[in-house]
């Protein structure tokens, strides 16, 4: 069995971004989005951190603090072999419930990528009802449908709120 890591969070996170489980790179370096042609850091460093590239983990995660955001997994515990999210087995679902009642200043949710949503739809469809919420092309090096910049461009617009009041 796989485990996540522990919500990358704080008490003045406003939009919670969702992912399925971190991949084989990232549990191996203990790292959200650690494989090196994701772009999630790419454009959270050209949207948050004057485009430039964040020296180490540690300054990821106070840029994405600070930026009022926070980072978790949908699954606590998954069988995968690989890092594809179509190879997910025996889910056992974070507790997202508990989650946002301790941050009530989480005004939104992100789901980074299509099943990352099907899968917190499935565990947790009561609070698609209480939370805005909008599904974003994943970004893993895997979903080649979409050219980066084109991630970028509706990643930007749903962190910089410009299209959540609309959802």
């Amino acid at each position: 069995m796989l485990q996540c890591f522990p919500p990358l969070i704080d008490d003045n996170a406003q939009i919670l971004i969702i992912g399925t489980m971190p991949s084989v790179k990232s549990l191996d370096r203990k790292e959200y989005y650690a494989h090196p042609r994701n772009a999630f850091w790419k454009i959270i460093a050209t949207l948050f951190n004057n485009g430039s590239d964040f020296s180490d983990f540690a300054e990821k995660k106070a840029c994405i603090l600070k930026n009022h955001l926070a980072l978790w997994d949908n699954l606590k515990f998954c069988e995968r072999q690989g890092s594809l999210d179509s190879n997910i087995k025996n889910m056992i679902p974070n507790d997202f419930e508990t989650l946002l009642k301790t941050h009530p200043h989480i005004s939104h949710l992100i789901f980074n990528g299509k099943k990352s949503f099907q899968i917190f739809k499935k565990f947790h469809p009561n609070l698609l009802e209480k939370y805005p919420y909008f599904i974003l092309p994943s970004t893993s090096p895997a979903n080649a449908t979409l050219s980066v910049d084109k991630k970028f461009s509706l990643w930007q617009d749903a962190l910089l709120k410009k299209n959540l009041e609309n959802i």
